[in-house]
């Protein structure tokens, strides 16, 4: 990295001017799309700058709720120090070599590609790992030598050693902290391995503050009504303490939650169907299904409307 970055220009945020953080002076293709209208939370983006000057090489695991923002957080950090990043998705039945490389036909010719993990640690990259928690915890720990700081030997192309560039970044996200998922709302997460864990920095993203989901409505969906919005973030929160089982005694448990990402989709949809006069339906009502009730139990979906219609009293069927 061979620039220094304002923190309070480059990020938005009233620190002092002085505070820097490195990046590269010039952009290349594997740099993520910058979105203008994202705006940073200063007290997660502190703990995220943090590990990027001061990480030592340490690897970093953002965990915490569905929609939250985890990824996007690292991407657009990325987006404005114009570092080139790795993204892969992990699953259960993702392996070691798919991510070094592998041996292909090109031209004729036989030849060596490198991966994902692999071009980032030649060329200075961030490797961002999404959904860590769901590798078999076998094949995750077959990633500690990277993750400690080592480099890669590649028997297939001639015992290559790819040591690590002191530009490379390991980061990972899951919904789960590798500790497994007790609630059994996050199909296929597993119990990862303790000494591979503990190779990481861990650095919770909970859902923004009703201010910061109002700041965010207004940028992404100007259209809708700012009462309405607020509405709909009431909802959202009172979903979200369900989901985790924090309700008042007696309230339904649910198996869905109203992320942030859930949320502004409902928005776009509820000033979309408003613009259509959806027959029959109320708007709000409408752009609920469409953006996550369908997705419930018959259950849950009916509570789901049962909320709605609390806070707006607006009954899910639209008034003649």
């Amino acid at each position: 990295m061979n620039t220094a970055f304002s923190v309070r220009d480059t990020f938005g945020v009233e620190v002092p001017a002085e505070i820097t953080v490195p990046g590269y002076a010039e952009r290349t293709p594997f740099v993520p799309g910058l979105d203008p209208d994202y705006t940073f939370r200063r007290d997660v983006l502190s703990d995220f700058l943090a590990w990027v000057v001061a990480g030592d090489g340490d690897a970093l695991y953002l965990t915490g709720p569905t929609g939250a923002g985890k990824t996007t957080l690292a991407l657009q950090v990325a987006a404005r120090l114009n570092i080139p990043v790795q993204h892969i998705t992990g699953h259960g039945r993702l392996e070691v070599p798919e991510l070094i490389g592998h041996q292909t036909v090109v031209g004729g010719d036989l030849m060596y590609l490198d991966g994902p993990l692999t071009s980032a640690l030649r060329w200075g990259h961030w490797f961002l790992l999404d959904e860590i928690d769901l590798l078999d915890p076998a094949t995750a720990a077959g990633l500690n030598g990277v993750v400690q700081g080592g480099g890669i030997s590649i028997p297939e192309n001639g015992g290559e050693l790819v040591p690590r560039h002191p530009g490379f970044r390991f980061l990972a996200t899951g919904n789960t902290a590798g500790a497994g998922d007790s609630s059994g709302l996050y199909q296929g997460t597993l119990r990862q391995n303790l000494a591979f864990l503990d190779r990481f920095w861990l650095m919770e993203v909970g859902y923004p503050t009703p201010d910061q989901e109002k700041a965010l409505l207004e940028r992404a969906v100007p259209k809708l009504p700012a009462m309405l919005g607020e509405k709909l973030i009431e909802i959202a929160g009172e979903v979200r303490r369900l989901f985790a089982g924090q309700g008042d005694a007696g309230a339904p448990a649910l198996e869905v939650t109203l992320s942030t990402r859930t949320l502004v989709r409902w928005a776009k949809l509820t000033v979309f169907f408003g613009g259509m006069a959806a027959v029959g339906k109320s708007p709000v009502h409408h752009a609920l299904d469409r953006a996550l009730g369908f997705r419930a139990e018959p259950d849950s979906r009916a509570a789901l409307h049962g909320i709605v219609q609390r806070v707006l009293g607006e009954p899910e069927e639209a008034t003649p």
